[in-house]
Formats: C-alpha cells, structure tokens, sequence
C-alpha cells in the first residue's frame, strides 16, 4: 500500500467503526434505562405496532373488571332493597292470617288493616327511591355491563334487566335467559322518534303475530323453506307484549333465538340506519332476511324423471359466497354423471354451496346462507333416457325470515307509537358485521297487591293468597339477581384473566432483557475503547511520514 497523507482511510475506518459503537452503546443503555426494549419505531416497527394493540386491549381488559365490578354493587344495592321488601311482606303474611281469624273485632281488623297498608306504601316507597349512583335502581329499563378488549369481536353486553317495583308489579314471572351471539340477526325497530322501548312494553292489539321463516331438513335430507306465525295475546298464553313475543319465538324451537337489545348490538347494518341507541327485538341464526321478497340465499334442487343413476348433460352456472361465477358441464365421467356425483362434485368444490344428493326423490338440492349464491341450469338433458328430461327448481332459502302480520295484528309498541315492519321497523345483518354479543333476560309482571285490604275476614283471606304469591314473584327477581351477581364475578375473573396473559405477552415483545442488555453494554464499552485506540493508532501511523522528509 502506498504511503500517502491525503486520505487517512485507517483513521475514517476506524472512525465509522467508533460511531456506530457508540450508537449501538446509547441504544443499550436507553434500554437499560427505561426497561423497555422498544422506544421508538425504528427499534422494531412491528413489535411496536404489537405492543401498542395489546397496551390497548390491557386498558380496555382493566376497565372492563371495573364494569362488572360496578355493576355487582348496582346488583348488591337491589339484592338489599329486595330482602327488606321480603321482609315486609313476611309481616304483611302475619298480619293477613292475624286477620282472617273471626276472632278479631272491627277496631282490631281496621288497625292489622292500616299496618297492613303502612308495609304497601313503604313497598312503594323501597321501588321508588332506591337508588345507585343517582341511578334508580327499580327503574324498570336494562342495564348494558359492557365488558371487552376493545376489539369487535371481543365484545359481550350482560343486559340487567331489573323490573321496576311497586305494589302494582311486586317480582316478576316466567323470566328466561337469552343469548345472542351478534351475528346474523334481524332487529325489530320498537322505538320511535328518540323515545326506547322496554321489554314490558305493551302491544296495541289484543293479539299480535309475526310471520318467520325458517329451514328445516325432512327425509333423505331434502331442505325446505317453512313458515311458522308465531302469536301472543289472546288465547295463545303469552303476554301481548315484547317479553311475550320473546318468548313465544323462543318457545317454538325453529333454530331462532329471539332476544331484547339495541340496535347496535344487531348489527352493523342496524347501525348504518342511523338508530344505533333504538330497542327492539333481535332474532339471531344462521343468514338473515327480511320478509318473502328478499332472497338472502339459495335454495334449488334438480330433479331427474328416469333413473337417479342416469347420466346427464348440459351446464350449470354456480355464483360461489365471493360473487364469482363457474361454469360446470355436467356428464364428464365419474364427477358430474349423474345427480349423486354431481352433489359430491359441487361439495368438493369450496363454493360455499351445500348439495345434498336424495335417492328416494331423484334429486341433488342445493343451498346457501350466502345472498350473492346462486345456481341456474342450461339444456338439462338426460342421455341415458333422452325422453326423461331433468328439471331444475329455483327458490328462496331462509335460515331467518321475518315478515310482519297483516294490519290490525302487526307488531305496534303501544308505549313508543311504533308499528314495526314499516319506516325501517326491520334492518337485517345478513352479513353477520359489527354485532355485539348479548345476554339478555326476559320476563312477566309480578304481583299486583294494589287492591288488597284487610279490612274484613274475606277480604284478608283474599289479600293472603296474593301476599304469598307476590313473595315468591320477588324471589324469583331476586333469584335472577344472585345469578347475575354471580355472572358479573365470573365475568371480571376471566378479565383479570385475560388482562393478565395480554400483559405476558406485552412484556415478552417489550422488556429489555438485562442479562442481554448488560452483556452488550460490556462489549459496545469495550469497542469504544478499542475503537478511539485504533483511531488515535491511524492517527499516528499518517505521523510517520514528517519522518522522510528529515
């Protein structure tokens, strides 16, 4: 190498070398310093992005255990005020025997009679003014504990449904849990113009009926639309009423879960109609539609007039769930020959369309959930027996149908104006987006006491039948408010749970590794040593040369 002092390559060597140790040294020690491993995105842009996720499924998670929690007391606050009602009644129960005795003379009944309606009107008085967080508590509208990871997906609404609590409605009846799992749903709009409906909201008619549609699967598997009225009121022994209806739908075992929620919990197509914050009845299954006009999926089969092993000709056009259309020619050999190959042909396929082959019919039917499936047949011909055409049947596939009742019987909430099924009453999610998973509770009235006296024998003989049915009608409320409690603990359990493995994982990514840290901090310390040695040595080396010019 020649010896020269223009460029002292040594020396910027050495130099390059010396700065990026001292930048790698200064990123140890941030990290020693902070306990982070990643400060900034330039460390590791990925992980950062990670880290920020679950930084904001851990807060969600912690303020997720402070709603149950709040919720709990709220349940806590009822549960106390329930005890004392029961209390009452247990001396209104004493009273009302004391009274039936032909024993007592008229000064006596007046006087068990005014301590009777002195327990009724402190009743009143417990319904009315107790209350959490200025909250009433007997308020008679639900309460969403909302609990999640800040995530879609990862969002559950526990309903507290706490009827209100009067000597008119002492308990409730008949109550029954519901669950629905956000997706797939048809909301029944019950609210109007800002004003919700309640769960106890009273149909305008004496009867009311809802139309809905459903598939069922009869012999050798063939699938068939069915149309069950579904009516409450009247006869039918359900309340005319939203609660009623409920469980009339859940009731009739069609594969619908019927439920009372938001709109916002139906789906986000219910959200897009602008009523995000409206109260109505969700119906919950597989796919969604809306009335007999809609076509929400597919149903159709095709049906040979000779033999089911005969072979086939012509094409069918198949639209798959993602919109794209294939073409199939039916009589290639072994696939599509006959009905039972071609069902076998278009379930290997991955369309998203399901077909099954029936022997006793001599016809593959095929169906669909998706809205955009669809099937449609060309020149269906029959080459064994050219006289024996196959025919194809198009129609209409529901999982969930829903059409409202002629006028007169159709849904209208008598509290809210609101005639469902007209000026969007019914928003469908046929897509399954944006719902929010739902525990609900669903129920009848109480006891009503409002017109008992112990004023005579008779009369307190009457009151003491009704007295005791109005305290089991409060433990059953307070019953559903023991199992909430109990639900709301599970519920913040599994947050802390969860919480607590999103903070593992949080700090694996993120946390310096100190054995790690420490031991590069060494090196890169060293390197800097030895880096300003090699450079003060190149320094020295260009030196050299002063010495041929003595």
């Amino acid at each position: 190498m020649a010896l020269g002092v223009l460029n002292n390559l040594s020396a910027i060597y050495a130099q390059n070398n010396l700065n990026r140790t001292n930048a790698s040294l200064q990123g140890v020690l941030q990290q020693l310093s902070s306990g982070s491993r990643i400060n900034s995105g330039a460390d590791d842009a990925a992980g950062l992005s990670l880290v920020n996720g679950l930084a904001a499924n851990s807060a969600a998670l912690s303020q997720s255990k402070t709603n149950a929690t709040e919720g709990v007391g709220l349940l806590q606050v009822a549960d106390g005020a329930l005890a004392q009602v029961t209390s009452l009644l247990n001396r209104a129960i004493t009273l009302a025997t004391e009274a039936s005795n032909g024993t007592l003379n008229t000064t006596q009944s007046a006087a068990a009679n005014q301590e009777y309606q002195t327990i009724l009107a402190e009743v009143n008085n417990i319904g009315s003014t107790t209350t959490y967080n200025q909250r009433q508590v007997f308020g008679g509208s639900a309460v969403a504990i909302y609990a999640g990871d800040s995530s879609a997906t990862g969002a559950s609404i526990d309903e507290l449904n706490i009827r209100s609590l009067s000597v008119t409605n002492l308990g409730d009846k008949n109550g029954a849990m519901t669950y629905n799992n956000g997706q797939s749903n048809v909301f029944i709009d019950m609210s109007k113009n800002g004003n919700l409906a309640t769960v106890n909201d009273a149909f305008a008619n004496t009867t009311t009926t809802l139309n809905i549609y459903y598939m069922s699967t009869g012999a050798n598997g063939a699938v068939t639309q069915q149309t069950a009225t579904i009516s409450v009121g009247g006869a039918t022994g359900y309340a005319d009423n939203v609660a009623g209806m409920i469980s009339a739908i859940n009731n009739a075992h069609l594969g619908v879960t019927a439920s009372f929620g938001t709109a916002s919990q139906a789906g986000a197509q219910a959200i897009a109609a602008g009523t995000a914050n409206d109260t109505g009845i969700i119906l919950s299954g597989t796919g969604a539609g809306i009335g007999s006009g809609n076509t929400p999926g597919l149903i159709g089969s095709i049906a040979s007039t000779g033999a089911a092993t005969d072979a086939l000709s012509g094409t069918l056009s198949v639209t798959d769930t993602s919109g794209v259309t294939h073409t199939i020619t039916l009589g290639s050999a072994g696939s599509t020959d006959t009905l039972a190959n071609l069902a076998n042909t278009i379930n290997a396929t991955g369309y998203g369309i399901t077909a099954t082959y029936n022997a006793g019919t001599k016809s593959t039917t095929f169906t669909s959930a998706s809205s955009t499936a669809a099937v449609t047949a060309s020149g269906l011909g029959d080459t064994t027996t050219p006289a024996s055409v196959p025919t194809w049947t198009a129609g209409t596939y529901y999982s969930i149908g829903v059409a409202n009742s002629a006028a007169g019987t159709a849904i209208a909430d008598s509290a809210t104006g609101q005639t469902a099924g007209a000026a969007s009453g019914f928003t469908a999610d046929p897509t399954g987006l944006g719902g929010i998973a739902t525990v609900s509770y669903t129920d009848s009235a109480g006891t009503d006491l409002s017109g008992t006296s112990l004023a005579t024998h008779s009369n307190a003989q009457a009151a003491l039948i009704l007295i005791n049915e109005a305290i089991s009608c409060v433990a059953s409320l307070d019953g559903y408010i023991g199992a909430q409690i109990n639900t709301l603990n599970s519920i913040s359990q599994v947050m802390s749970t969860q919480q607590e493995n999103v903070i593992s994982a949080q700090n694996a990514i993120q946390a310096t590794d100190y054995a790690s840290a420490t031991a590069n901090m060494s090196k890169y310390e060293i390197l800097t040593q030895t880096g300003i040695a090699a450079l003060a040595q190149a320094n020295q080396m260009q030196q050299q040369v002063t010495k041929l010019l003595q």
